[in-house]
This record gives C-alpha cells, structure tokens and sequence, in this order.
C-alpha cells in the first residue's frame, strides 16, 4: 500500500462527491432556502449512500468479475423509479402560504440518507473515477487494500462535503434560490425525472434479459 494509491482514492472520492448530479441540487437547494446546518444534515446522510456506493465500486475495480451485473441492473431500476417518483414531485411544486416550496423537506438528514441509498448517478460515476484514477496502481489492488481504500475515499468524501457546505451558505447562492426558488425546483424536477428515466433505460434491458 502506498502513498500515492491512497492519495488517488482520496481523490476519487473528492471527484465523484463534486460532479454534478441529482443529490448536488437537491443540496443546493436545501442549503441556500435552508442554511448551512440543513445542507450539513443532508451531507451527513448522504454519506451513509457514498460509502456504500464506493464500496460496491471498489470491489468491481478490485474483482467484480464474478458478481455479475444483475444485482447492479435492480439497483438501477429501484433508483430510477424513486428518482422519477421525487422528480414528478419537484416538476409539480408550488409555494405554499408562508412562502415556503412544498417539497423543501422538514428533515434533511433522513433526505440526505434516502437520496445517497437511491442516487442512479452513485454506481457509474463512481466506478469511472476509482477506475480512472486507480488504475495505475493496477498491480498493487487487491482484497487486502480494500479497507484502507475505502477510509481513503471517505477522506475525499468529508473534504469535498465541507466544500460544499461552504459554497451553498454563500449570500450570493442563498439571495439567488429566495428570488427564483420555485423555478429551481421545478428546473430540478425536470432533470431527476431525466436521470430516473435514463436509469430505468439503461438497467432495464439488462434485468429483461434475465425474467
């Protein structure tokens, strides 16, 4: 185990937190309507999918070979149809009395834990990065660096959530989502149903093939 295979995998983790995706505007949006505690709460949640997530990508990267692709095929599925469940729920969102958009959730923590468990983006995303950036160590990967690549990658998980928490407080990013709150959500919406359907597209073949 060295140095520069743990620092890759730290990174990896840094790298799949950062792009883009359905949990990241959800993020936003309950971070700058909510505050900085709210999106730490989310984040905290969200960890519990990330670790998960990379575990599965770790053992693929190190001998997934024998598991399959069936069990990734349902997952997939699960995940797009939550996905376009909450995307529906978004697209249709409408301010309430107090000011307030009907889906802003009452308990980020548990949003957090839902959206890191059902993310569709979770799985390829972070395959392509651990295997991006782990790749040259090839030689060095086995069952016995799993444990320390796994802490690695949550290193690069917190350092990439304190990033996060940073930028979504910001006044700038808060007076921005008050004004145009709505439409953000609805905007978000549109796009989870897109991932939701594109992981239903991609999984379902392979789970058809197989009933």
């Amino acid at each position: 185990m060295t140095l520069g295979l743990l620092l890759a995998s730290a990174l990896s983790g840094a790298a799949y937190t950062l792009a883009p995706g359905p949990a990241f505007l959800a993020l936003l949006g309950i971070g700058a309507s909510r505050g900085r505690r709210a999106g730490a709460l989310f984040l905290c949640g969200h960890f519990v999918g990330d670790v998960l997530w990379a575990s599965l990508s770790l053992t693929a990267v190190i001998g997934a070979k024998s598991i399959g692709t069936l069990f990734f095929d349902i997952l997939g599925l699960v995940c797009g149809v939550y996905l376009c469940w909450l995307g529906f729920r978004s697209a249709a969102a409408r301010r309430q009395a107090d000011g307030t958009v009907t889906t802003e959730p009452r308990r980020p923590l548990l949003r957090g834990l839902a959206f890191g468990l059902s993310n569709p983006k979770a799985y390829p995303v972070a395959v392509a990065m651990f295997t991006a950036l782990l790749a040259r160590y090839a030689s060095a990967l086995d069952w016995s660096a799993f444990g320390p690549l796994l802490a690695a990658a949550c290193v690069g998980f917190v350092t990439a959530d304190v990033v996060l928490v940073s930028v979504i407080g910001a006044g700038v990013v808060r007076r921005f989502y008050r004004r145009h709150a709505l439409w953000v959500t609805r905007v978000s919406g549109v796009l989870f149903l897109g991932f939701g359907v594109h992981a239903i597209a991609t999984a379902g073949p392979g789970v058809w093939r197989r009933v």
